[in-house]
């Protein structure tokens, strides 16, 4: 198996800088052209010196793209976000619910990512809050974390939405609700999941369709709503975890994830690239795939999100405004010490931490520590120093503008 940085660099040569990209649309062209530079000369430099005058190594540090599509970048900004869920979690059961979609309706999902995401995401919120404040389940207001999913394990078009959702809720008293069902493995029955989401699911469709809110060129969308409209539509409810540790590990798994990781990678040649994925329809062995790069790549450009479209969100008792407050209230009811604070760690503690690794120890004489000199970055073909470049702002005013502008004259 390749080396990971070497991987690296042949995915940013064969396929973020494949020609297919030039098919795409505007955005996806920018976003493969960042996957393309990143870590290069082209995103700019950081350099640092080594304190110790017996050494005083110059070391560059090429800057991250920071793209949340790229498979080599967002491994701080995941542990950071995980961290921070951590103060929000409670020492109970965690259920797992995956919404998914039929396939006769992904071609009018292609079409209108972000209105169709938005219902995908308000659909199964509708669902999981309904029924968790219907006294016969729950009779409370869950806590949920959805993540949107665009891809399957071949990289194909499959949109589904991963929730996470307490055991349990708050009462319209403010008091905590335990979940009826706790011996049960998952929250609700699972077919009125299914039929209470496919209803309302298509309800909405139909309303946009209405109102003329969809695109739909190309598509029979009528026959696609028949078609689905006597189907049956799956909704996963998996086993619940375990507790705290294991919804941290997964959150860490699929939260800053966007089609593949570069772990999932095998092999790139001249001409192809292998990838492992797993075949649930043949129980989940795991098995390798090998596309050409074009193909790769325009299967890669299908799980890019619209720009700045937030794929995790949180509702019921976890949703933002109040949420504080509410979570310190429940840490009284169960006589819990107040939830932990949250603290922003440095980059290099966060990478001390997790491999034991000094990245500010000097990488040559292993004693002297590295210490920022400047920031360098790519002009007119050259690195210079940021400081050193001109304000190319807006030209000052001509003070003596009147002299050399026209005249006017009265009519």
């Amino acid at each position: 198996m390749q080396e990971l940085s070497e991987l690296k660099v042949l995915m940013q040569r064969h396929i973020f800088g494949n020609d297919i990209a030039n098919t795409f649309n505007p955005y996806s062209r920018a976003v493969f052209d960042r996957l393309r530079r990143c870590h290069t000369i082209h995103m700019g430099v950081h350099q640092y010196r080594c304190d110790d005058k017996a050494c005083g190594h110059i070391h560059l540090q090429y800057h991250s793209c920071g793209d949340r599509h790229c498979p080599h970048c967002g491994g701080t900004k995941r542990d950071a976000w995980v961290e921070d869920r951590m103060s929000e979690l409670l020492p109970i059961k965690y259920y797992h619910v995956v919404f998914t979609l039929p396939s006769e309706l992904r071609s009018l999902v292609m079409g209108n990512r972000k209105v169709m995401f938005d219902l995908l995401f308000e659909s199964a919120h509708y669902t999981l809050l309904t029924l968790g404040r219907d006294p016969k389940w729950l009779g409370g207001q869950l806590g949920i974390i959805s993540i949107l999913h665009t891809h399957g394990q071949e990289l194909s078009f499959h949109p589904h939405i991963h929730c996470i959702v307490s055991g349990g809720g708050i009462n319209k008293d403010g008091q905590w609700q335990t979940n009826k069902r706790a011996g049960d493995s998952f929250l609700f029955p699972r077919r009125v999941m299914e039929q209470m989401y496919k209803a309302y699911f298509l309800r909405r469709v139909m309303q946009m369709l209405g109102d003329g809110y969809l695109l739909f060129e190309g598509i029979d969308v009528s026959t696609a709503i028949d078609a689905v409209r006597y189907k049956k539509w799956n909704v996963y409810a998996k086993a619940p975890f375990a507790g705290p540790a294991q919804i941290i590990e997964y959150l860490g798994r699929y939260t800053h994830k966007v089609a593949i990781t570069a772990h999932r990678i095998k092999e790139i040649t001249d001409q192809t690239i292998t990838f492992k994925y797993k075949d649930y329809a043949d129980k989940s062995k795991v098995k390798e795939m090998t596309l050409s790069h074009a193909e790769f790549a325009r299967r890669f450009e299908q799980h890019i999100l619209p720009h700045r479209y937030v794929k995790i969100r949180h509702s019921g008792y976890l949703s933002h405004r109040g949420k504080t407050a509410r979570l310190e209230r429940l840490h009284q009811q169960m006589n819990l010490p107040p939830p932990m604070p949250k603290v922003s760690i440095s980059t290099a503690l966060r990478v001390l931490i997790k491999t034991g690794v000094d990245i500010t120890i000097c990488p040559v004489c292993k004693r002297g520590k590295l210490i920022y000199e400047k920031t360098l970055i790519l002009y007119d073909g050259t690195l210079r120093d940021i400081t050193t470049l001109h304000n190319r702002g807006s030209p000052k005013i001509n003070q003596n503008y009147s002299r050399i502008s026209p005249k006017i004259t009265p009519e």
